[in-house]
């Protein structure tokens, strides 16, 4: 499309790029400008829109760092806000968030919050890595080639410590798994394990096994409360970052939760964090999980034996709910999508509180539910990804007839 044109950069939107004008107005999504920044961009188109790539900074940002990551400075794509400063991330999501929320959601006042403040460094429990030559990497920026890592400063200890040392020889991709409260470490690899060396502490199992069906797990500990999360289930990547989502989706469950009986449907519930959790110290109370995946559908009978809760191997767009007080859903990216959404307001709840990996899905679920009788009150954003442009967010909505 030419050579490079200059654009201004504007704001973040969802996906991590800055949406830019070129000095005729026409819109250009930048990667790596941040806001304010007047820069030379080299031109693509992408479903259907104009995509540009940084080439050279005219002016820039008072709020643009040097990546204190060497990996970062290389070019690996694992974090691809780290130069922005730390202070401007958190306030960056929450405007992404409320853009969603009012574009794509139709809520015209969103109201949008910043949740608990989480550590920035050596959080992740959980890393899908790429692996060549036996070393385990994370791929360069809108690229296929990987960058090996030596040292990975987003990662707990215990997982940059496999990262350091470990031979991953002929695998293609690599799982890394820690229990930051138990200690406890698996790798889950692809292909296979046959010449893999990680120390002795460390369960290694290849995807063949699982496929196979061996079993594979380590456990870790929220809020006192011990759970068993499988090689092939979904957990979160960092055990604060759980507590801290748990703690917003009660505080915004509220006062429907002080009630003595009440029957919560948990949609996605994994593990059944959130199940789990909710109805600790709530013996009045019983839980109805909806949960497509069958190993995460088996660890949550597991970490809800104590309970008076049931788990329905299904996708919830086949979900039939029962009548519910609350219901909390936790969907994929993606987010719920119409049939979904249908489900979950079949089963009549007072509230939903909605987390939202995506804020585009966000904005989309909210529309959906909107035009099914429920209002928006609130959204939360939990920042569980420092440096990315990735975030949690949980919203309440409440019946509006």
């Amino acid at each position: 499309m030419g050579g490079p044109v200059e654009v201004v950069a504007e704001r973040f939107v969802a996906g991590g790029l800055t949406l830019s004008r070129r000095p005729d107005g026409r819109i250009v999504l930048v990667e790596g400008a941040l806001p304010g920044e007047r820069v030379a961009v080299a031109l693509r188109r992408h479903q259907g829109a104009d995509r540009g790539v940084v080439t050279a900074w005219l002016d820039r940002a008072p709020e643009r760092t040097e990546p204190p990551c060497a990996h970062a400075r290389e070019g690996c794509g694992g974090c691809d806000w780290m130069h922005l400063a730390e202070p401007a991330q958190v306030p960056a999501k929450v405007e992404v968030v409320a853009d969603a929320l009012r574009r794509l959601g139709g809520w015209a006042d969103p109201v949008v919050r910043p949740g608990p403040a989480l550590d920035p460094w050596g959080f992740r429990t959980t890393l899908r890595l790429a692996v060549v030559g036996g070393r385990a990497g994370l791929r360069r920026a809108a690229s296929h080639e990987v960058v090996p890592l030596t040292h990975c400063p987003i990662a707990h200890p215990l997982i940059d410590a496999m990262i350091r040392d470990g031979d991953f020889a002929d695998a293609t991709t690599v799982t890394l798994r820690a229990g930051a409260g138990t200690g406890e470490r698996m790798a889950v690899v692809t292909p296979g394990r046959t010449g893999v060396a990680l120390p002795d502490d460390v369960r290694v199992v290849g995807v063949d096994e699982l496929g196979r069906g061996t079993r594979a797990w380590i456990h870790e500990e929220i809020d006192g409360r011990r759970w068993r999360v499988s090689a092939a289930s979904f957990f979160q990547s960092r055990p604060d970052g759980a507590a801290a989502l748990v703690e917003v989706v009660t505080a915004l469950a509220g006062p429907v939760l002080d009630r003595p009986t009440g029957v919560l449907v948990d949609a996605y519930a994994g593990v059944g964090l959130f199940a789990g959790s909710l109805l600790a110290d709530r013996p009045g109370w019983r839980a109805v999980c909806a949960e497509s995946g069958r190993s995460a559908a088996a660890d949550a009978r597991v970490n809800l034996a104590e309970h008076d809760a049931t788990v329905v191997v299904t996708p919830v767009e086949r979900f039939r709910a029962p009548r519910a007080t609350l219901v909390v859903a936790d969907p994929p990216r993606a987010g719920l999508g119409r049939r979904a959404a249908d489900a979950l307001v079949g089963a009549e709840p007072e509230r939903i509180v909605l987390v939202s990996c995506d804020p585009a899905a966000a904005g989309r679920d909210v529309a959906l539910l909107t035009a099914r009788g429920f209002a928006p009150v609130e959204s939360v954003v939990v920042d569980l990804f420092p440096h990315t442009h990735h975030t949690e967010t949980v919203t309440r909505l409440d019946r509006s007839d």
